[in-house]
């Protein structure tokens, strides 16, 4: 491991203070001082640093009881603009924000599961982009830096490669991505995009140690560990969906069995419809987000459907059962569950998952843990890449240090 040195420590200090004030909206320097433990004369040296380099901006200054009034300040929204792309299986989602994390602009377009080339892919992504800021008039002078989620975005000995199955995206794929974006970019896995919104606005801002859970076409867990996103050897960190639930189960797309994903990722949910009702009209349903859709319809509706509400029962079962596993590891004092199929399943899956996970974690680890549906929700993967390009641009203007793992 490289050493640390004065200037890394000084730029984890910077990080603190900005994410004190991404999580604060408003703030004082005091009240940095306190959330960020950092003493008065550190953050008076780097608060003075980031408005004078136009990263904080003054935006009020409030009358105290005593002495000198007292400056506010925020983020600089007019600093320039970020963009979150997050890239899945099924969709692709831009959102624009100003480098005050303001959501500026939103699109979005289905992506057919079954068109695996890159060109089409990366052609999509390009033009997704290229849309919503023509849509919106901005300039792209002015998009300081742009970041993107990969789904299954490793570091190998050879360089850095996607390995969604079937997608056979390798280091090529990516330079393509970069010369057709044409502009600052970060890439990274959704897992710990996702997760990185969670410590800043979500739980993380009360819980040094949380596991946030992403449930759509495949599932996987964001660790933060005392404050620190867990990232692995590899960038891989956090693959729990391809942990063993099941002896020899069903048969997984990674080519393993009885892996989590294989019971609650969204494919093995219409397994498991299919399973306990042969024939069911839901199981001929193709699109996997119509699926969902249709299956939270079916059992909330004014006659509920029993093989619906028995499905989603036995995903809450298998969930809790596999949380349990994770919780005797990691012990996080937080779990929450975020992504499409959380959105449209995740008050029924709660109270099963929940108390499934602490009948079977070990000791008291599981009725310590809280189990809660994120309050991220406005796309938490886009908005923690955002956040991860905005660091960025602060590392290519000479501010940061970073460990940030991937930069085109």
């Amino acid at each position: 491991m490289p050493r640390r040195t004065s200037r890394d420590i000084r730029s984890d200090s910077m990080i603190d203070v900005l994410h004190a004030v991404l999580s604060a909206g408003e703030t004082t320097r005091n009240d940095i001082a306190r959330s960020t433990g950092l003493s008065a004369a550190t953050v008076v040296t780097i608060v003075s640093e980031l408005i004078a380099e136009g990263v904080l901006a003054e935006t009020k200054v409030a009358a105290g009881r005593v002495g000198r009034p007292t400056s506010v300040f925020g983020m600089n929204a007019a600093r320039g603009y970020v963009v979150g792309i997050d890239v899945a299986e099924t969709y692709i989602r831009v959102i624009v924000f100003d480098t005050a994390l303001n959501q500026m602009a939103y699109a979005e377009s289905q992506h057919d599961e079954h068109v695996l080339e890159p060109d089409t892919i990366v052609e999509a992504i390009g033009a997704e982009l290229d849309g919503v800021l023509e849509r919106e008039g901005i300039a792209r002078e002015d998009v300081i830096g742009v970041g993107i989620s990969l789904p299954g975005l490793v570091h190998e000995p050879t360089g850095v490669a996607v390995v969604v199955p079937h997608w056979q995206w390798h280091s090529v794929e990516l330079e393509r991505l970069r010369e057709r974006i044409g502009l600052p970019l970060v890439i990274e896995n959704p897992l710990r995009a996702m997760v990185n919104a969670e410590l800043w606005l979500g739980r993380g801002r009360s819980a040094s140690s949380l596991a946030t859970i992403n449930l759509g076409t495949g599932v996987g867990a964001g660790i933060v560990l005392e404050g620190h996103v867990l990232r692995g050897a590899t960038n891989s960190a956090g693959e729990w969906g391809h942990s063993l639930l099941m002896l020899d189960g069903r048969l997984c797309r990674c080519g393993r069995r009885g892996c989590v994903e294989a019971y609650i990722g969204v494919p093995g949910i219409h397994q498991t419809l299919r399973e306990l009702a042969p024939g069911h009209p839901l199981a001929e349903v193709e699109l996997q987000s119509d699926f969902i859709t249709r299956l939270a319809e079916a059992a909330d509706g004014a006659d509920p459907d029993a093989a619906a509400q028995e499905t989603i029962a036995k995903t809450a079962y298998y969930l809790g059962s596999a949380l349990a596993d994770l919780v005797a590891v990691v012990n996080p004092e937080v779990v929450t569950l975020t992504g499409w199929t959380t959105w449209a399943l995740g008050d029924r899956l709660l109270p099963i998952a929940r108390e499934r996970m602490r009948s079977q974690a070990p000791g008291r680890a599981g009725a310590a843990v809280d189990l809660e549906v994120s309050s991220v929700r406005s796309n938490p993967v886009a908005t923690g890449i955002a956040m991860i390009a905005l660091e960025r641009s602060m590392v290519d203007a000479g501010l940061l240090t970073t460990r940030i793992p991937v930069a085109l």
